[in-house]
């Protein structure tokens, strides 16, 4: 169906929560957090471990290498958004980013970075974290939005999105940045940058209507396109439902777009045949993670970096 790209990576970190809970910290500034009243908290922890076991299974059946880690504390409720604390980039380089909210500081592991250099190759490791202390934040792939192909980092100005720490990630691992206000209905800014905008190689998913600036947002689709991409609009509604919070990956029969069970159904019929002339869309129901404002793409920290030893299979693979 599809070649391979350097825009969808073979293989992901998971990491599967025992205590989930929506995060308090970041519900003011995270406008797609919402709560359940009718289900305990132990329901809600016990449904979003299912989801990510079932989601990580679904994946490996597609020939994805899923690397999957447990979270037993109960001090780090956005744990299951890796994504957001580390990134991996070819050439063997890794990054690891400054969290706004001081609980979600806590989700960094070094077992994480650890299996990355004993199964990948990994040659450096740029660790941005320091910067908290200067209050000087940016959360990984859901502050930026990477083109793997035209060298190019998305990013909605927020509190999770600094500007100086954005220069110097492009700097350091070859990016240009392009910077954009994206503001919801009420006119508050979109946390992050991948709740609105996914990059595929031959599509491009974008909440067009979110960002303000018309010239802007012109010039946003123009570099889109320059690359040969289809860009995708999604409606005010779609991006609520998640349907910009998803993920190219490569699986074993060619390219998947993971989303959301919410996201998939929120698509047109016209949209999902243009996704599907390049890629094969694997939705999956994961609306008890939805609860704490991020899907399907945040739950998955791609890993653009080549394996040590070739896999003679794709299997589930469960840290310990």
């Amino acid at each position: 169906m599809s070649r391979q790209s350097v825009q969808a990576p073979k293989s992901v970190v998971m990491i599967r929560p025992h205590h989930f809970t929506p995060n308090p910290m970041t519900a003011s500034d995270n406008a797609f957090q919402s709560n359940d009243e009718k289900r305990s908290a132990a329901a809600i922890a016990s449904r979003a471990f299912d989801e990510v076991t079932r989601m990580a299974e679904g994946l490996a059946d597609a020939g994805v290498t899923v690397h999957v880690f447990e979270d037993k504390t109960v001090t780090t409720p956005d744990s299951v958004f890796p994504n957001n604390w580390f990134s991996t980039h070819s050439g063997g380089h890794v990054a690891i980013y400054p969290m706004y909210s001081a609980n979600r500081q806590n989700e960094r592991r070094s077992d994480v970075i650890e299996m990355l250099k004993s199964e990948y190759r990994v040659q450096d490791v740029i660790d941005y974290s320091g910067l908290e202390k200067d209050n000087v934040y940016l959360e990984g792939t859901g502050a930026m939005v990477l083109d793997h192909i035209g060298r190019v980092a998305y990013a909605a100005r927020s509190n999770r999105t600094n500007e100086v720490a954005l220069e110097r990630f492009c700097t350091h691992f070859n990016f240009e940045p392009m910077v954009f206000d994206a503001v919801d209905r009420s006119g508050k800014p979109i946390y992050h940058t991948n709740v609105l905008m996914c990059i595929g190689t031959d599509f491009a998913l974008l909440g067009t209507q979110m960002i303000p600036d018309l010239r802007r947002r012109q010039e946003i689709v123009a570099r889109l396109e320059e690359t040969g991409r289809k860009v995708i609009e999604l409606s005010i509604g779609q991006i609520e439902s998640f349907t910009g919070n998803a993920i190219e990956l490569e699986g074993r029969e060619g390219r998947v777009v993971v989303l959301s069970a919410r996201a998939h159904a929120a698509l047109d019929q016209n949209q999902i045949k243009i996704i599907e002339q390049s890629a094969q869309l694997l939705p999956f129901d994961v609306s008890t993670i939805e609860l704490a404002g991020g899907s399907v793409r945040c739950m998955l920290a791609g890993i653009h970096l080549s394996r040590r030893t070739a896999l003679t299979e794709h299997l589930l693979f469960a840290a310990k």
